[in-house]
């Protein structure tokens, strides 16, 4: 997990369970403390309060209509002929027709008024007191609850506060999280630079650069750091390669140098002694010493100028099996000291090399062997595939290599043995890259020295 997801998943834990319980005890507080004045209760109580206040008025109305029929009442008695002094209510109800009519009188309305009209024409009005807070004081009360609930209707307090709390807290959730996405985005970029550059470095890339940052920060610094690393490590490689080069060189000529000495001293010996000697026997025997002498300088100088040419290859289909058979027996009269075993793999081996080069390298192998089984030794060739490669392996009973020769093993170097160039694995090995394949030394069965070429097999499908 990046650093960047750490801090985002960090900043998510750490906000959201408060922020979850925050909201779960907001939300809760504020439904309990609606539920104490619930508008809802409150509609209810309203209606079942209006529905008895109608239901109390009708049965006062039966009431008092029931004691003026039985005489139970006294009514106040406006006479016909008086009607310039009735009150107002009395002459509106005269005027009407109607038979009968009831209103509410007093202050709060606690007063029931009872108008009947006569055969007469008279007009007889029954009162009689209603008790508790009175008609139109409760009619009131009815109509203040009726208009908070129509009002919370209309509102919904409960929804738009609950909406808002929401609403804000995701605002103010979104807005921290753009900014910490930002906030890590800016600090882990200067290491997401510092990675890709030391991948650079790790592939061998020594001229990687970083954009130096601004500030005198952490990452600015490291920034900074890196690329003088990067700085003294080109440095250091170039100086590396110059002195590699110098000493491997100095080495070789101290190994050249060293070979041809030993060449001439014999001849500087032999030339020396001719001053003094004038037999003929000894003179022919100082022209071969002189004339072998020469010739080792000779093969020494061409062994270099064909190490350093480079020579072109040409692949081709071949039958490794005839190849190694036909090598083997070449070797086989020039070593009769030696037993040669051959195992091939079954039918045709086919391989892409060229069959020069390839010729050469199996030479070299099959005389190093044979040279260092010795007298009595035993060497071994041999066929097979080898992870879809073919694989021509050269083994033999000598001692063996040292570890200080397997360190150097394809090295180019100055060989101290007798007729020996020393760059005879160097030039197998190239031999066999500028065929598509591989030389490598591997534990053989015999006790001594073991190598096999790798080369790409050819299938039938490719002819």
């Amino acid at each position: 997990m990046s650093l960047r997801t750490q801090l985002i998943a960090v900043f998510l834990l750490a906000t959201l369970a408060p922020l979850g319980a925050m909201l779960w005890v907001t939300i809760n507080l504020l439904e309990t403390s609606l539920t104490y004045a619930s508008t809802d209760e409150l509609d209810s109580i309203s209606n079942s309060l209006e529905a008895t206040g109608r239901e109390f008025y009708q049965r006062a109305k039966d009431s008092i209509q029931q004691d003026a029929a039985v005489g139970k009442l006294n009514p106040q008695r406006f006479a016909r002929a008086d009607r310039d002094l009735w009150p107002t209510q009395i002459a509106t109800f005269h005027a009407s027709g109607e038979p009968a009519r009831y209103f509410l009188s007093g202050d709060s309305g606690d007063r029931l008024n009872y108008l009947v009209r006569q055969p007469n024409g008279d007009i007889w009005a029954y009162a009689r007191k209603l008790g508790g807070p009175g008609m139109t004081r409760l009619q009131q009360q009815i109509a203040s609850a009726r208009e908070v609930v129509n009002r919370a209707r209309v509102f919904n307090l409960r929804r738009g506060f609950v909406l808002t709390l929401l609403a804000s807290a995701a605002a103010v959730f979104l807005a921290s999280l753009a900014f910490l996405i930002w906030i890590a985005i800016q600090i882990t970029r200067p290491m997401r630079e510092l990675q890709q550059g030391l991948a650079e470095l790790a592939s061998g890339n020594f001229s990687v650069r970083l954009a130096p940052g601004s500030g005198c920060n952490e990452s600015s610094q490291t920034v900074a750091a890196f690329n003088r690393t990067a700085v003294q490590l080109e440095e250091n490689r170039e100086k590396l390669v110059h002195l590699t080069r110098v000493a491997s060189w100095q080495l070789l000529a101290r190994k050249m140098a060293h070979e041809v000495r030993n060449s001439l001293t014999p001849i500087r010996l032999i030339m020396e002694e001719l001053g003094d000697r004038h037999d003929p026997a000894f003179l022919q025997q100082a022209a071969q010493i002189v004339s072998d002498e020469v010739a080792t300088l000779e093969r020494r100088v061409r062994a270099f100028g064909d190490f350093a040419a480079e020579p072109s290859a040409h692949p081709q289909p071949l039958d490794v099996n005839s190849l190694l058979a036909e090598r083997i027996a070449l070797h086989q009269p020039a070593h009769p000291e030696v037993t040669y075993d051959l195992t091939l793999a079954p039918g045709q081996l086919r391989a892409s090399a060229d069959p020069d080069l390839l010729k050469g390298v199996l030479t070299n192998l099959l005389e190093n062997a044979a040279q260092a089984a010795g007298q009595g030794g035993r060497v071994r060739g041999r066929t097979y595939i080898e992870n879809d490669r073919a694989a021509i392996a050269i083994e033999d009973s000598g001692p063996g290599l040292s570890p200080l020769a397997r360190e150097n093993l394809f090295a180019p170097t100055i060989s101290f043995k007798r007729g020996g160039m020393g760059l005879g694995l160097s030039i197998a090995q190239r031999g066999a890259l500028l065929s598509g394949g591989t030389l490598e030394h591997y534990e053989g069965e015999l006790g001594g020295a073991a190598f096999r070429v790798l080369l790409p097999l050819v299938t039938a499908d490719h002819g």
